[in-house]
C-alpha cells in the first residue's frame, strides 16, 4: 500500500485522504482513530454507507457493480467492486508469480475444476448475454467459458459421485484446452478437493492416458489440507500453488512450488491480532485500496493465520489455518482448536486419510472423527489409536474414529471441517478461500 500504516493499524495521511467522502470512515476521521472494521458494519446501512459521487457515477455507467461475497454455509455479504475485480487480482499474479508466469505469458488456456456453482455463475452470466433467461439442463463448453482464456467443466455438486461418463466429460475438454497451446500445454486451476477426487477416479478406471499432465496448477478456493496437498505433488511434476484471498479483498498471499507463502500485497496492509490473548492463531485484519470504490480499512477479513515463530508479523505467516467463526473452544483450556490445528493433528497420524470431519455433539459429551481414505479402506489399527489419542490431545474430548466410504460435500460444492451442535461456535461453515470465478 502505498506507505504502510503505523504500528497500531491506523492509515496513513495518504490513505486518509483517499477515504475521506466515504460516509462510513467520518467518525473515524474526526476522532483521528479507526477502530477493526467488522463484517456487520460494512452491511449496516449499505449502500448508503459507502456512497459518494464517485462510486454513484461508477455503478451507473457500469464500471462497479453489486456482488455478494463467496459465502458457504455462513451469511454472504453484500459488497460494491469493479467487474472481473477477483479474476483481474488472479490474473495479474498467474502473471507475475516466480514458479508459474511463464504458463500466463505462453497464452496457456486455464482450466477451472471446481465448484458447480462457479460453473453454473460462468453459465448464468453467458446466458444473459445471449438474451436467454434459463441455464440449459447441462450447458456446452461453449457457455461453460469466462472469458477467451477461462473455462469451467464440472456439473456435479458432489466430485464423489462423477461418474465415468462425467470424467470421460471432463477430460476431454481438458485435451481441448491443452490441444489449443501450440505446445500442447495448459494452466489447472481447482478445488484441491475436486482434484484429489478426479485423481482417484482416473486412477481406478485406468484414465491416465486421457488426461494430459498440466504445466501448472493452481488451488485458489478453500482450505487444503496437508495430505491432499501430498496427494497431488505425488501425482503432478508441475508446481502446485495455493493464492489465498477474498472475493472483497482480491489475493493477499501466494505459495511458492515449495509450500512456503509470501505476502501479495499490492495497494494493501495487514495486521495479525491474537484471537484471545495469549494465543498464537491471528485474525487477519486487512487495509485495502486495492478496489476503489470500497476501500476497506482495518477490515476483520475473518481468515485465521499462524506464524513461523508465533509473534504477529505478517511477513512470516507459514500458513492460514481456516475461519475465525469456526473456532473450537478445547476443553482443557488449552485455546481454541482451528481448521488447520485438527488437519494437522490428522496428517499426523496417517497419510491416507482423504475428507476427515469432525463431530462435537451440543453437551461436548466426546467428539467423533469422521473420515475417508484415498484408497477407500479404513487406516489400520494403529493410526486409528493414533487419530483418536491426537484429536482427544488437541481438543480435550475423548475421541472416537469412524471410517466412512463417502462424506457428503456441502450444498456451495465445498466441505465442512467440523460439525458443532452449540449454537454461538463454530457449526460447520467452511472458509471462503475464495470460491468465484
Amino acid at each position: 500500500m502505498d506507505g504502510q500504516p503505523s504500528r497500531s493499524g491506523q492509515p496513513t495521511a495518504d490513505i486518509v485522504n483517499r477515504i475521506r467522502d466515504i460516509p462510513i470512515y467520518r467518525s473515524s476521521i474526526e476522532r483521528g482513530h479507526f477502530p477493526i472494521l467488522d463484517k456487520p458494519e460494512i452491511a449496516r446501512g449499505f449502500p448508503d454507507n459507502w456512497m459518494t459521487p464517485v462510486l454513484a457515477d461508477a455503478l451507473a455507467a457500469g464500471a462497479a457493480e453489486f456482488v455478494l461475497s463467496t459465502g458457504t454455509n455462513h451469511a454472504r455479504m453484500q459488497i460494491i467492486r469493479p467487474p472481473y475485480f477477483l479474476l483481474n487480482s488472479y490474473y495479474q499474479l498467474w502473471s507475475e508469480h516466480p514458479d508459474i508466469a511463464d504458463t500466463w505469458h505462453e497464452g496457456c488456456q486455464r482450466v477451472s475444476l471446481t465448484t458447480v456453482l462457479a460453473t453454473e455463475h460462468v453459465a448464468r452470466v453467458n446466458a444473459k448475454k445471449h438474451g436467454r433467461t434459463a441455464l440449459a439442463p447441462v450447458p456446452d463448453l461453449a457457455d461453460r467459458r469466462l472469458d477467451d482464456r477461462t473455462c469451467y467443466i464440472n456439473l456435479t455438486l458432489d466430485p464423489a459421485h462423477w461418474d465415468r461418463a462425467d470424467v470421460e466429460r471432463m477430460l476431454a475438454e481438458i485435451r481441448t484446452a491443452q490441444q489449443a497451446h501450440p505446445h500442447g500445454r495448459y494452466h489447472l486451476d481447482c478445488s484441491s478437493y475436486h482434484l484429489a477426487h478426479l485423481v482417484r477416479k482416473v486412477t481406478d478406471w485406468g484414465l491416465w492416458d486421457r488426461f494430459p499432465r498440466p504445466a501448472s496448477i493452481v488451488h485458489a478456493y478453500e482450505y487444503t489440507p496437508v495430505n491432499v496437498r501430498r496427494y497431488l505433488h505425488e501425482h503432478f511434476d508441475c508446481p502446485v500453488i495455493d493464492l489465498f484471498g477474498s472475493t472483497e479483498l482480491g489475493y493477499l498471499y501466494y505459495s511458492d512450488r515449495h509450500g512456503r507463502y509470501h505476502p501479495y500485497l499490492d495497494k494493501m496492509s495487514v495486521e495479525l491480532v491474537p484471537v484471545e490473548p495469549g494465543s498464537q492463531i491471528f485474525s487477519m485484519i486487512v487495509s485495502s485500496v486495492r478496489n476503489p470504490y470500497m476501500p476497506l480499512i482495518r477490515y476483520r477479513s475473518g481468515d485465521c493465520a499462524r506464524t513461523l515463530d508465533g509473534t504477529p508479523d505478517p511477513e512470516k505467516i507459514t500458513r492460514f489455518c481456516g475461519r475465525e467463526k469456526e473456532l473450537l473452544a478445547s476443553a482443557h483450556g488449552q485455546g481454541p482448536v482451528a481448521q488447520g490445528d485438527l488437519d494437522d493433528c490428522v496428517s499426523a497420524a496417517s497419510p491416507r486419510v482423504f475428507v476427515h470431519q469432525l463431530r462435537v455433539p451440543g453437551d461436548r459429551s466426546g467428539a467423533e472423527l469422521r473420515y475417508t481414505t484415498f484408497d477407500g479402506a479404513p487406516v489400520d489399527a494403529s493410526e486409528a489409536a493414533a487419530l483418536s489419542t491426537g484429536v482427544e490431545r488437541l481438543t480435550g474430548l475423548p475421541c472416537r474414529v469412524e471410517h466412512h466410504a463417502h462424506i457428503p460435500i456441502g450444498k456451495s460444492g465445498k466441505y465442512a471441517w467440523l460439525e458443532h451442535e452449540q449454537s454461538g461456535q463454530g457449526q460447520g461453515q467452511v472458509p471462503e478461500h475464495v470460491g468465484e470465478p
